[in-house]
């Protein structure tokens, strides 16, 4: 009676190690896969983009609109390397990437491109603002003289 109890305490022991083994090594597999999935996205390095065996192509673009191009990559869902080529002066920046999301890019890169010509078209705030300071200093204004009283 004894003997067949420690032997479905020990069978028990047994089960319950490798149910937790198992859990354990599920966990790591889910969180490696979600690892992998995030960690090739957005801009990243060219080595590692290159890694990725795809297609890739590449844009010239100037220095002033890297931040605007990113904001418009991050929307577009599109994974990019950018590389500062500093063989020519001024040094041009190389934006590279995949193949498969050049539709995207496209896309990303003509949003880009039509917000840079909206910037453009947009009066200056500084220069309408300039412009309100000498229109006020140009109205003729009330003349206000101040009198202090003074008391007895």
């Amino acid at each position: 009676m004894q003997e067949e109890i420690e032997q479905k305490s020990f069978n028990l022991m047994i089960s319950t190690t490798k149910l937790s083994a198992r859990t354990v090594m599920r966990a790591v597999k889910a969180a490696f896969r979600l690892y992998q999935s995030k960690a090739s996205q957005g801009k990243q390095s060219v080595r590692t983009l290159l890694r990725q065996n795809r297609g890739v192509s590449s844009v010239e673009i100037s220095k002033t609109g890297i931040r605007g191009l990113e904001r418009y990559a991050k929307k577009y869902g599109i994974d990019y390397a950018i590389r500062k080529d500093t063989s020519e002066v001024p040094p041009r920046y190389l934006v590279f990437f995949k193949a498969p999301d050049a539709e995207a890019f496209n896309s990303a890169f003509k949003e880009y491109s039509a917000s840079l010509l909206n910037k453009d078209k947009r009066p200056s705030v500084l220069a309408k603002l300039h412009e309100l300071v000498q229109a006020a200093a140009e109205l003729p204004g009330k003349v206000r003289h101040k009198e202090q009283e003074r008391g007895l």
